[in-house]
């Protein structure tokens, strides 16, 4: 083989690098939405009043809760070496309060369903015979 055949072979198999590169990520992207659609396929399905009612729900429970309170905070303090008191760390410590507030008030949205899964007050009273039928 001389070099154009060379170039010519390596061009050839660069294009078909490329396409198989192509198809790859296809297969990806298409096994990414299969995957999210298993996922979602057991979800209970909302209407967009819905959503937006939870998104509703949320955003003023968040707006109420009270941010300014210093009791919701666990802050240190230090000593700057020019004699000024500095905060060196603000955490959040409510953090459970509001997402009780927030789930308690998403909750009230829904009502809950039965599930029979749970329900074992059925006993499977079938014989063998009729297993066998």
């Amino acid at each position: 083989m001389n070099k154009e055949q060379l170039e010519t072979n390596m061009a050839a198999l660069k294009l078909l690098q490329s396409e198989t590169n192509d198809k790859v990520r296809d297969y990806q992207n298409q096994i990414a939405e299969l995957e999210k659609q298993i996922e979602d396929i057991n979800k209970p399905e909302l209407t967009p009043q819905q959503l937006d009612n939870i998104h509703e729900v949320v955003e003023n429970v968040v707006n109420d809760f009270n941010f300014e309170d210093t009791g919701n905070y666990n802050i240190e303090y230090e000593l700057d070496y020019d004699g000024r008191v500095n905060a060196s760390s603000l955490e959040f410590q409510s953090s459970y309060e509001l997402v009780e507030l927030i789930v308690d008030k998403v909750s009230n949205l829904f009502k809950e369903a039965d599930c029979p899964e749970d329900d074992n007050s059925q006993v499977n009273t079938q014989t063998v015979a009729e297993k066998i039928i």
